[in-house]
């Protein structure tokens, strides 16, 4: 099979283009896979990095503009932060937040889509 690849640059550039190989991915890579699910898994978290993603903010700015309580604020941004999604920025007496990496836009989006592709075809609920 290996000479196959070497022998077909095709074949070869498509497997380079795949942005990883489902069947090398080993029990760390699915704890870590599973641990930034968890972190994505509310829709308030889902909810601030998509309010951070038009550039940081403070504590305060997220609380007024997504009208949540500012414990409920603070309680995410921890869980954030504890899954490396959002940096950290301490000035004076505010602490900013931004995102991480704006890859995870990425990740939100395809989430979105497939979810509503998947709920889309479903008959029951």
């Amino acid at each position: 099979m290996k000479e196959d690849r070497d022998r077909n640059p095709q074949s070869r550039a498509s497997e380079e283009d795949t942005p990883f190989d489902v069947n090398r991915l080993d029990d760390d890579q699915l704890q870590c896979a599973a641990f930034l699910a968890k972190s994505l898994s509310d829709g308030n978290r889902l909810r601030i990095l998509l309010l951070l993603s038009g550039g940081r903010k403070s504590v305060s700015a997220i609380v007024e503009e997504l009208d949540l309580s500012q414990p409920l604020v603070s309680h995410h941004l921890k869980e954030l932060k504890r899954s490396l999604l959002v940096r950290v920025e301490r000035k004076g007496p505010f602490i900013y937040y931004e995102l991480a990496d704006p890859g995870i836009l990425d990740i939100l989006r395809n989430l979105s889509d497939m979810a509503t592709e998947l709920l889309s075809a479903r008959k029951t609920f």
